[in-house]
């Protein structure tokens, strides 16, 4: 059993990403599906009572959010399985502006998730982390150097 934790800013590729990897495998919890964080315990309470895999499928930008998630799934016997995405709003862009409807959000939303992100590190508790990135409309999955190179590299491509 497992827990798998999406970080990154909109349109960085996370729910496709979940949809590619783990669709057969795991169960999918999103809040732009459920729209209340209550919505969200409930489902995540019923996958550590039922011992089911599942994905956090959110922007989970900040350190202690995260934190709260990973110490419940320890506690319930998960492992932690995390995939930090490369969150460049000029990559994000392009690729939110073929979304539609509800879907196509504001840029100043991105950019302001972006301000908020706090890039992930193995300390926090994972048992694997993983850095994510497309290049030609592929997902390249590289393990994660938990310091700040990578970090700043995305600062600068802002």
């Amino acid at each position: 059993m497992n827990m798998i934790l999406l970080t990154g800013i909109q349109a960085s590729g996370k729910s496709e990403f979940c949809k590619r990897y783990f669709y057969k495998s795991h169960v999918r919890i999103s809040l732009d599906m459920l729209r209340m964080r209550s919505r969200q315990r409930i489902l995540i309470d019923a996958c550590f009572a039922a011992k089911q895999s599942f994905v956090i499928d959110n922007l989970n930008l900040i350190v202690s959010r995260r934190r709260q998630l990973i110490d419940r799934a320890k506690k319930n016997g998960f492992e932690v399985i995390g995939f930090y995405f490369r969150s460049v709003v000029s990559e994000s862009i392009p690729r939110n502006e073929q979304r539609t409807g509800r879907e196509r959000i504001r840029l100043s939303a991105i950019r302001r998730a972006r301000s908020y992100l706090e890039p992930p590190s193995i300390t926090e508790g994972y048992d694997k982390l993983y850095y994510v990135y497309i290049k030609d409309n592929d997902f390249i999955i590289d393990e994660y150097k938990d310091d700040e190179s990578r970090a700043r590299l995305e600062r600068m491509v802002v």
